[in-house]
C-alpha cells in the first residue's frame, strides 16, 4: 500500500505546484485548477484517487487547516484592521448572520430538508476563507480598502464557520437539543481554542525572543518553532474540544503575527511554501472524492441554492455591510460578486459526512457534501474564474504605474508608490535584480523597457504613469519616446543623471527629476531650511505629503477657512493648484471642484483626509 501511496501523494503536490504555475500565468485563482485536477483523478474522472486511497484523510485534513488558517491569521495585520474597520466589522457580524440565515432558509425550502440539516449547511458556507480569497486578490490588485475587508472577513468567518458549524452539528446530535446547549458548546470551542491559542502565542514568542536558537541555524530552527507552535495549538484545543482547534491557530496566527518577532521575512516565506502545498494537497484530494451523483441527486433545488447564495444572499449582505461605509458603488458590487467557498467548508463537510454515514444516516451525508460542494464548485468557477474581468469592467482596480529599472532607485519608488496604494509593476530585463526585487515583494515584468510590446504587456494601456528610473539617459529618453507616442499615460516621469540632458527630456514634455540637481537641493535645504529638511527625512517614519483632487460636493463653494478645521488631525491644506497656477491658499479662498489640493501633516490623518476630499 506504501509502495502506491508515495508516489501518489508526489504527484498530487506536483500536479498542485503546477495548478500555481498555470494560475500565475493566466491570472487566474490557483484553486480553479486544483477543483479541475481534483475532479480529473477521481471516480469521475481518472479514477486514480478513491475513498480507500486515504485511510487517515480526516487527520491528514484537520492538520492541513490548521497550517492554513494559522497562515491567513499570521498576514493579518492589525494596520489592515484599521484600513476597513467599519467594513470588515458589519461583514463579520451582521453580513455573517444574514448568510447562516439566508442559506438556511434557501437549503430548507429548496431542497425540503429540516431546519437542523438546514442551518449546518448555512454555517457551512459563511466561510469565504483566506485559501479562495487570497488567490483572488494575487491576480485583481484592488485598492487597500477592499483587499483588507476581503482577507478579514476570510480570516475570521473561516473560524466563525467551523466552530459554528461544529457546535449545530453537535447539538442536532443530541438527545435533548436546546438554545442552552447550543451556547454552552460554542462557548466551550471558542473559549477553549482562544485560551489556548494565546498562550502558544505567548510561549513561542518568548522561546524566539530570548532562547539562543543557534546562531549558524537561528532562522530555520525560528521556522521550525512557528510550525511546532501552530500544530502545538490545534493538537491541544482539540483535545479539550472537537473543532477548537480552529480558533487556536487563528488566534495564535493573529497574535504572532502582531508580534515583533526575529527572522520574520524568513518565517513568511516558509509558511506560505508550506501552505501551498498543503493547500494543493488538500482542496485535490477532496475534490476527487467527489460524485457527480450527489450533485444530480439535487436537482433544480441545487440550482437554486447556488443562484441565490451568489446573487442574492452574497449582494445583500455586503450592500448592508458597507452601507455608509467608504466603498464606492463599484467597489460594494465588486465585493458582493467575490465571495467563493474553500477548503473550510470543504473539509468539515467531509468530516460530518463520515461521521453520519458511520451513523448510518448516509442520505444527510449525501446532501450535505453534495450542496456543499455545488456551492464551492459554482462559486470558485464562476466568482473566482471571472474575478478580474468583472473588477476590469467595474473599473475597480487602480490604474497602473510602470517603474522602468529595478535598481535601488526603481525599488524605493515603487515601495513608496504601493505604500499609498499604487498598483506598481516594475519592468526590468537583469535576472539578478528581477529576483531581489520579488524577494522584496514587487510585482516585476521581465523585458527590455525599450521594447513597445514589453510597455504593452506589462500594462501601458491602462498605464496612468510611466517612471524610468535607469541610470542610463539614453534609455531613459527612449522610453519617454514611447511613452508620449504609443501611450494616452496621464504623465511621464524620467529620472536624468546628467542635467545637460534636462532640455532633450523637457523638449516631450517629461517630467524630469535630476539625480545632480535634487543632491544639491537636499544639501541646500538642510543648510538654510532645517526644520523642513528633518521634517522630510522623517516622512516614512509618520508625517506625509500627499495630492488629491478635490471631488467632495461637502468641500466644493466653501473656503479654506471652514474646509481646514474639518480635516481630521494634524493635517493641513498647503498648496492648491488651480489650472496651471499652484499657490498658497489665502483663508478665504474659495475651493473649486477640480482643485489639485496638496495636503500636509500626520501620515494617518493625511490620508483620511485625502479620502474625504474624494468623496469617498
Amino acid at each position: 500500500m506504501s509502495s502506491q501511496l508515495i508516489p501518489l501523494v508526489a504527484a498530487i503536490i506536483a500536479i498542485g505546484v503546477a495548478a500555481q504555475i498555470l494560475a500565475d500565468r493566466f491570472e487566474i485563482p490557483s484553486i480553479v485548477f486544483l477543483l479541475a485536477a481534483g475532479i480529473a483523478l477521481g471516480p469521475e474522472g481518472l479514477g486514480i484517487v478513491t475513498e480507500d486511497s486515504f485511510a487517515a484523510l480526516p487527520a491528514i485534513v484537520g492538520l492541513s487547516v490548521a497550517i492554513i488558517v494559522f497562515e491567513g491569521a499570521f498576514h493579518l495585520r492589525i494596520e489592515k484592521l484599521r484600513q476597513a474597520t467599519s467594513e470588515s466589522f458589519r461583514l463579520i457580524t451582521i453580513g455573517a448572520l444574514i448568510a447562516l440565515v439566508g442559506t438556511a432558509g434557501v437549503v430548507r425550502f429548496a431542497l425540503g430538508v429540516g431546519w437542523g440539516i438546514s442551518f449546518l449547511i448555512g454555517a457551512l458556507l459563511i466561510a469565504t476563507g483566506p485559501t479562495v480569497i487570497t488567490p483572488i486578490l494575487s491576480v485583481v490588485p484592488v485598492r487597500d480598502r477592499v483587499q483588507a475587508a476581503l482577507e478579514i472577513e476570510g480570516i475570521v468567518n473561516d473560524v466563525t464557520a467551523a466552530i459554528l458549524a461544529v457546535v449545530v452539528f453537535k447539538t442536532l446530535r443530541l438527545d435533548e437539543p436546546t438554545l442552552s446547549a447550543f451556547l454552552g458548546l460554542f462557548i466551550e470551542r471558542f473559549g477553549g481554542g482562544v485560551a489556548v491559542g494565546l498562550t502558544v502565542a505567548v510561549l513561542v514568542w518568548l522561546v524566539l525572543r530570548y532562547i539562543d536558537l543557534s546562531p549558524g541555524n537561528a532562522p530555520q530552527n525560528a521556522r521550525l518553532v512557528i510550525l511546532a507552535g501552530a500544530l502545538v495549538a490545534f493538537g491541544a484545543a482539540e483535545t479539550i474540544a472537537s473543532e477548537a482547534g480552529v480558533a487556536a491557530v487563528a488566534t495564535a496566527g493573529v497574535v504572532l503575527g502582531n508580534l515583533d518577532l526575529p527572522y520574520e521575512k524568513q518565517i513568511s516565506e516558509f509558511k506560505g511554501d508550506i501552505t501551498l502545498i498543503v493547500l494543493s494537497f488538500v482542496f485535490i484530494a477532496l475534490a476527487a472524492l467527489l460524485e457527480f451523483e450527489d450533485l444530480l441527486a439535487l436537482g433544480m433545488g441545487g440550482v437554486v441554492v447556488v443562484l441565490a447564495v451568489m446573487f442574492v444572499i452574497r449582494p445583500l449582505l455586503v450592500y448592508l455591510s458597507t452601507l455608509g461605509g467608504d466603498f464606492t458603488p463599484n467597489e460594494r458590487l465588486f465585493v458582493g460578486f467575490v465571495g467563493p467557498r474553500g477548503i473550510i467548508p470543504a473539509s468539515v463537510a467531509t468530516l460530518f459526512a463520515i461521521e453520519l454515514q458511520a451513523a448510518g444516516n448516509g442520505d444527510a451525508a449525501s446532501l450535505l457534501v453534495g450542496t456543499v460542494f455545488l456551492v464551492i464548485l459554482s462559486t470558485v468557477v464562476v466568482q473566482g474564474g471571472l474575478a478580474r474581468h468583472i473588477a476590469e469592467f467595474l473599473d475597480v482596480i487602480p490604474m497602473r504605474v510602470l517603474v522602468i529599472g529595478g535598481g535601488q532607485v526603481g525599488r524605493e519608488v515603487a515601495r513608496r508608490l504601493e505604500d499609498r496604494g499604487e498598483n506598481v509593476v516594475i519592468i526590468e530585463n537583469d535576472e539578478t535584480i528581477v529576483e531581489r526585487a520579488r524577494d522584496e515583494g514587487f510585482a516585476v515584468h521581465i523585458g527590455d523597457g525599450t521594447d513597445i510590446d514589453t510597455l504593452r504587456s506589462a500594462g501601458g494601456d491602462n498605464a496612468r504613469t510611466i517612471i524610468a528610473t535607469t541610470g542610463d539617459d539614453e534609455v531613459n529618453l527612449l522610453i519617454g519616446q514611447l511613452a508620449t507616442t504609443k501611450f494616452d499615460t496621464e504623465r511621464i516621469i524620467s529620472r536624468v543623471n546628467d542635467p545637460e540632458n534636462l532640455e532633450a527630456f523637457e523638449e516631450l514634455n517629461v517630467d524630469t527629476i535630476s539625480s545632480t540637481l535634487a543632491t544639491a537641493q537636499a544639501i541646500d535645504n538642510a543648510i538654510e531650511r532645517p526644520a523642513m529638511a528633518q521634517w522630510a527625512r522623517n516622512l516614512d517614519e509618520g508625517g506625509d505629503v500627499q495630492e488629491v483632487i478635490l471631488d467632495n460636493d461637502e468641500f466644493i463653494g466653501r473656503p479654506v477657512r471652514e474646509v481646514g478645521p474639518e480635516l481630521p488631525g494634524r493635517c493641513l491644506i498647503a498648496l492648491v493648484t488651480h489650472g496651471d497656477e499652484t499657490f498658497v491658499p489665502e483663508a478665504d479662498y474659495v475651493l473649486e471642484r477640480g482643485d489639485h489640493i496638496t495636503l500636509m501633516g500626520e501620515h494617518d490623518s493625511v490620508r483620511k483626509s485625502m479620502a474625504r476630499c474624494r468623496g469617498e
